[in-house]
């Protein structure tokens, strides 16, 4: 008897072209790491030129995996209190309307920020039971809960504050429940208070419609070692990330591609910039 192939796993990235070269690292570790699977990677933009969607279309073809790039400005005509604010780009609302500008027959989606290394396999968070919630994600903790009791009080919220680099997301929900009337009401609201502008309206409007799924294995804070290992006792060491941990994220700045004196991702760079050098090599065998 034949065994039937398991379903294609979605993924959702949404980026300018200033973040292709990690979103070809991230892809490729994605690759690396979950051999067997299929993955359709869909790229949610505003401008990023033709001819570098054609060379990531071309990296994508090497590695096995699908590009389904889409241009947002088709789909939507952005109220002026999603643009330029704070400096941080429109982009980064596109992953809260992608149940209205993806396919129909797509009912869910992995949200991947670029800036991650996947290490293991994907398919138990593509598996979650979401219990009826909208989204799954996880909360960075840290030692102390300071931080969410300071983004209530900042946000006037109850719940726990979810990070939004990589989120379970239920399209059929999201199309039902997001307006983009009312994100650019809820930025008008609280313009001065917003620091992470996406992530802050995700919290504050949907806060109650998102199942918590652990941080040490789904959304692993680079740069929070010592604080993960402390926690635990010292069971949350090396090791244990390596074999448990399923995406390492490298949140906050500087980047772990960029060059820097002292970093605070330093026990994991040295891994992500060796999955660097390997898509490097994957150029040069083109040339």
């Amino acid at each position: 008897m034949t065994s039937r192939k398991k379903a294609v796993i979605e993924i959702l990235v949404t980026i300018d072209q200033n973040y292709l070269k990690p979103l070809e690292v991230m892809l490729y570790s994605l690759r690396l790491n979950n051999p067997g699977e299929d993955f359709r990677i869909w790229v949610l933009h505003d401008n990023i030129p033709a001819r570098a969607l054609a060379a990531l279309h071309t990296y994508s073809i090497k590695i096995g995996m699908e590009i389904a790039p889409m241009a947002m400005d088709k789909h939507f005509d952005f109220p002026a209190s999603l643009l330029n604010l704070h400096d941080y780009p429109k982009e980064m609302y596109f992953r809260l309307l992608a149940g209205q500008a993806l396919p129909a027959y797509l009912h869910q989606i992995i949200y991947l920020d670029p800036d991650i290394l996947v290490i293991n396999a994907l398919r138990p968070l593509w598996e979650t039971d979401l219990q009826g919630k909208m989204f799954a994600a996880a909360v960075h903790e840290g030692l102390t809960d300071i931080m969410s009791s300071i983004n209530n009080i900042r946000l006037g919220t109850d719940t726990a504050y979810f990070n939004s680099g990589i989120m379970l997301m239920d399209l059929d929900q999201m199309r039902q429940k997001i307006k983009v009337v009312e994100i650019a009401a809820a930025i008008q609201q609280h313009h001065d208070t917003l620091i992470l502008p996406d992530q802050d309206i995700l919290n504050y409007l949907y806060g109650e419609d998102i199942l918590k799924i652990p941080e040490t294995r789904w959304n692993y804070d680079a740069r929070a070692y010592s604080i993960y290992f402390t926690r635990s006792g010292g069971n949350i060491n090396t090791e244990w990330v390596m074999e448990n941990t399923a995406i390492l994220h490298f949140c906050g700045k500087p980047k772990p591609w960029e060059r820097e004196k002292h970093s605070h991702y330093s026990r994991f760079k040295p891994l992500y910039l060796n999955y660097q050098q390997m898509v490097n090599r994957i150029f040069q065998q083109q040339k």
